[in-house]
C-alpha cells in the first residue's frame, strides 16, 4: 500500500467515526418505551473496530514518514514540520498586514481628529506572506509526490 493510500483511508476512517459519533449521540437516549433507530452496541463495536484500524494506520504512516525522503534528503517528518511552520508564519504575516491596513475610521475630539496609521510596511508584509505561501505550496507538492511513491 502506498503512503498516500493510507492517508486517504485514514481520512475516510475519521469521517466515518464522526458520522458514527453523531448517530450514537442522537440515539444515546430515547423516550421511555421507544427504541433507538439503530443498535448502539453495534455502532460502538464498529467505532471501536475503526479506532483500532486508525491506530494501526497512524503507526504505519508515522514509520513511513520517518523513512521516506524528499529529493533533498529531508524525511517526510521533517518536511511536514517545515510546512506546518511555513503555514503558521504565513498566517502570522497575513494577520499583522491585515491589522495594519489603514481604515477610513476617524474620530473627532472637539477640533482634533484621531487618525490611525500603520506601524509596519503593509506591502512588504504581504510580499513576504506571498513568498512564504509559495514556498509552502512547493513543499506541499513535493510531499504529495513522495506520498504517492513511498510504500507503507
Amino acid at each position: 500500500m502506498k503512503l498516500a493510500e493510507a492517508l486517504l483511508e485514514r481520512k475516510d476512517i475519521l469521517k466515518r467515526l464522526e458520522v458514527l459519533r453523531e448517530r450514537l449521540v442522537s440515539d444515546a437516549k430515547v423516550q421511555e418505551g421507544d427504541r433507538p433507530a439503530q443498535d448502539p452496541e453495534e455502532l460502538l463495536s464498529e467505532a471501536e473496530r475503526l479506532c483500532r484500524r486508525l491506530r494501526d494506520l497512524v503507526v504505519a504512516v508515522n514509520r513511513a514518514n520517518s523513512r521516506a525522503a524528499l529529493r533533498d534528503g529531508r524525511t517526510l517528518t521533517e518536511a511536514m514540520a517545515e510546512r506546518d511552520v511555513l503555514q503558521l508564519w504565513h498566517g502570522f504575516l497575513t494577520a499583522v498586514a491585515n491589522a495594519a491596513v489603514p481604515s477610513r475610521d476617524r474620530f473627532s475630539l472637539g477640533r482634533q481628529e484621531i487618525k490611525y496609521v500603520p506601524t509596519v510596511d503593509v506591502a512588504a508584509l504581504r510580499k513576504r506572506a506571498d513568498d512564504v505561501a509559495k514556498a509552502c505550496r512547493e513543499l506541499d507538492a513535493e510531499i504529495q509526490a513522495v506520498n504517492w511513491q513511498a510504500e507503507l
